[in-house]
């Protein structure tokens, strides 16, 4: 009777392993797992998430109201800041509870990770992208002040947003035509005698390709951009001072004002460029360390801060407008007595038609 039992046991044994494995090689048949439970340091993480989306959220949404209701700010460059405010709302209202949810770590499908992981990388290059054509926008201002808004029209601004958006995506989807990691995924699950699509814990590095991110994504498409907006601001600044240092004429149009006003709006908006690079270059940085040295400990909190950087950046700029560029506090300041102070701003005389310099 004893070895009768044993056996009973080592069968039943036997008939749990083979149903773990059937279940393994069908996660369709699976009965669903119970969630993660979350631990206090995630806990932490996941209220300063929100934290960081319930203030991007509505300073862009705000930011976006602005350009719409105020003629003022209908020009190409307030266009394209508009641009990068979609990109900062849709941050706080998608990537930061996509990456909450990554941060939990679900049992996922490969491809289902990778759908989640790619959004980020579509609007990271929109804002890169945003921020490289406000760039140029500011240097024809300087450059060919008379011939700008022949140059520069509305139309060809929309053209510039559209193609802007559509090669973020080309950029960010990359990993979804097959430049990510699920060969290796692949065979770790097929060694373990598994079939069918891996199911895996869901993480970024999991499914993104570091290769992508760094020789493709960062010296491609982050690196050079970055750099080239440098050089476009430095020049900016360059041919403003070398206007201002000139005496004011005495003609209708006044450099001294026209390029005045220049300066104060490139040094707000070289402010904006300087803060993202701050905000996305310690990732990037920490993903070339993941590829050069994989054995290289990297420290959780450094992470953690580098993931708070890159979120937080889609917090800062609305914060940026309001305080550097007069058009936007007013605006802010207008929209908030009308719509949720109840008390009517007082009517503004639209702002004068724009000083242009001579030749």
């Amino acid at each position: 009777m004893e070895i009768t039992n044993r056996q009973f046991w080592e069968l039943g044994k036997d008939a749990a392993a083979r149903e773990r494995a059937c279940g393994a090689g069908a996660p369709l048949t699976r009965s669903p797992a119970m969630p993660p439970s979350v631990s206090g340091f995630q806990a932490a993480y996941i209220s300063v998430e929100v934290l960081i989306a319930l203030v991007s959220v509505p300073g862009n949404v705000l930011v976006i109201w602005a350009v719409k209701v105020n003629q003022a700010l209908r020009d190409a460059t307030f266009c394209f800041i508009a641009s990068l405010a979609v990109a900062d709302v849709a941050v706080g209202a998608l990537v930061i509870p996509l990456a909450i949810l990554i941060n939990i770590g679900p049992q996922t499908y490969f491809h289902t990770c990778l759908m989640v992981a790619c959004p980020v990388l579509i609007l990271t290059q929109s804002s890169i992208l945003a921020l490289l054509a406000i760039a140029v926008d500011r240097y024809l201002r300087v450059k060919i002040p008379l011939r700008y808004k022949t140059v520069v029209t509305p139309r060809r601004a929309a053209v510039a947003i559209a193609g802007c958006w559509l090669l973020s995506f080309v950029v960010g989807l990359t990993p979804m035509f097959g430049w990510n990691n699920l060969r290796a995924v692949q065979r770790a699950w097929e060694a373990n005698g598994s079939v069918g699509e891996p199911v895996i814990k869901c993480e970024f590095e999991k499914v993104i390709s570091m290769e992508y991110m760094v020789y493709f994504n960062f010296f491609v498409w982050v690196l050079p951009p970055l750099l080239l907006m440098v050089l476009i601001y430095l020049e900016v600044f360059y041919l403003i001072r070398r206007q201002l240092s000139r005496k004011a004429s005495a003609s209708a149009g006044d450099p001294q004002k026209y390029y005045g006003k220049e300066l104060r709006i490139a040094k707000s908006l070289a402010l904006i460029l300087l803060l993202f690079a701050l905000s996305w270059l310690p990732l990037h940085i920490l993903n070339c360390i993941t590829l050069f040295c994989p054995s290289c400990r990297k420290p959780s909190l450094l992470i953690y801060i580098a993931i708070f950087l890159t979120h937080g950046n889609s917090a800062m700029n609305p914060i940026v407008y309001a305080f550097r560029i007069q058009k936007f506090r007013v605006t802010f300041l207008k929209i908030w007595n009308d719509h949720f102070c109840g008390q009517p701003a007082p009517p503004k005389d639209e702002d004068p038609p724009e000083e242009r310099p001579d030749d």
